[in-house]
């Protein structure tokens, strides 16, 4: 079995990387190792497969087709995760042209590669972000979409009816999975676990937008891991016909986001400093997983406690960072 990760340098291609060899996987990982944020971390999570003879890495820009088509000439992959993407709701708002290049031009690349040369399955990353302003709750595959307050989620929107024109047009097997909240170890510096332990451990103020009234469904990254190999490693259902199924993948448990942080003080023994700050543009008060859809199709859904997820990142933050 040969599986191609895109964006295995990243905080989900990692640990997705890592659990492929584990299991005996020969994977080809890719990644551009932009400075969207410290690269050295990047490097730092690459210095954790590398060392595996089954594991190949390749240095790439998915936005340049030609050097698409010959890691796809090399790899022949059985199947694709398609993790890679310039991530973020708040970057896109200044830096849209990121958002273009990573997220739509790349993707067309690997959905022209997998169509020329037929993987089993590609399976590529959405967010929960493409739910907008959405206020029914939870949100399901099943809810319109057609709404997004960011172009970070707009993207993300367009790789869905992208992937649905290849799946219907070239019979291409496609799924894909929204993420809710992801977090744990090696996460990513711009998300809020890691902002927010960042500046309590520096004694340092956080942000809290919205006054505090926002939820997130906080998904371990363990269980996204493993969602994502049990739904690679499953044939799309084609129930319209066409080979295309989309996901959900969160812990369905939104957190209040003062209940978040009173977590995190208990877990780092410290207190917070909070500046209470409005509404930033682009964010969302809630975000709240139906994952029942996957549950039927694959016999799981996350449950990690959010407690549980937020001591193992504290304690890979602390060993890392050396506090």
């Amino acid at each position: 079995m040969r599986v191609l990760v895109t964006g295995c340098a990243g905080f989900i291609g990692m640990h997705l990387t890592r659990r492929l060899l584990d299991d005996g996987v020969e994977v080809t990982g890719v990644d551009s190792l932009n400075d969207y944020y410290d690269p050295a971390l990047k490097r730092a999570r690459l210095a954790q497969i590398t060392s595996d003879k089954s594991f190949t890495f390749h240095h790439l820009d998915l936005a340049e087709r030609p050097a698409v088509d010959r890691l796809f000439d090399s790899a022949r992959p059985d199947r694709v995760v398609h993790l890679a993407a310039q991530a973020g709701v708040r970057y896109s708002l200044t830096n849209p042209q990121a958002y273009i290049n990573a997220n739509l031009v790349a993707f067309g690349n690997v959905l022209e590669a997998c169509r020329a040369h037929r993987p089993e399955h590609l399976v590529y990353a959405s967010s929960s972000s493409v739910y907008g302003s959405n206020q029914k709750l939870p949100f399901s595959v099943t809810d319109r979409t057609d709404h997004p307050v960011s172009l970070y989620a707009a993207t993300k929107k367009a790789n869905e009816l992208m992937a649905h024109c290849y799946s219907h047009l070239y019979g291409l097997p496609t799924t894909g999975l929204r993420f809710f909240t992801v977090y744990g170890p090696w996460g990513r510096p711009d998300m809020s676990v890691f902002l927010f332990t960042q500046a309590i451990l520096a004694g340092k103020p956080i942000a809290v937008f919205n006054d505090g009234q926002m939820e997130r469904d906080f998904t371990y990254i363990d269980d996204i891991v493993e969602g994502v190999m049990r739904v690679t490693n499953a044939a799309p259902c084609a129930t319209t016909g066409t080979p295309y199924r989309l996901y959900n993948i969160g812990n369905h448990q939104p957190v209040p986001l003062m209940e978040f942080i009173g977590t995190l003080e208990r877990v780092l023994g410290r207190t917070a400093v909070k500046e209470f700050k409005p509404m930033q543009p682009g964010d969302v008060v809630s975000t709240y997983a139906d994952v029942e859809d996957l549950r039927a199709a694959v016999g799981f859904a996350p449950d990690t406690p959010l407690e549980t997820g937020l001591r193992r990142f504290a304690d890979w933050y602390r060993g890392y960072y050396k506090f």
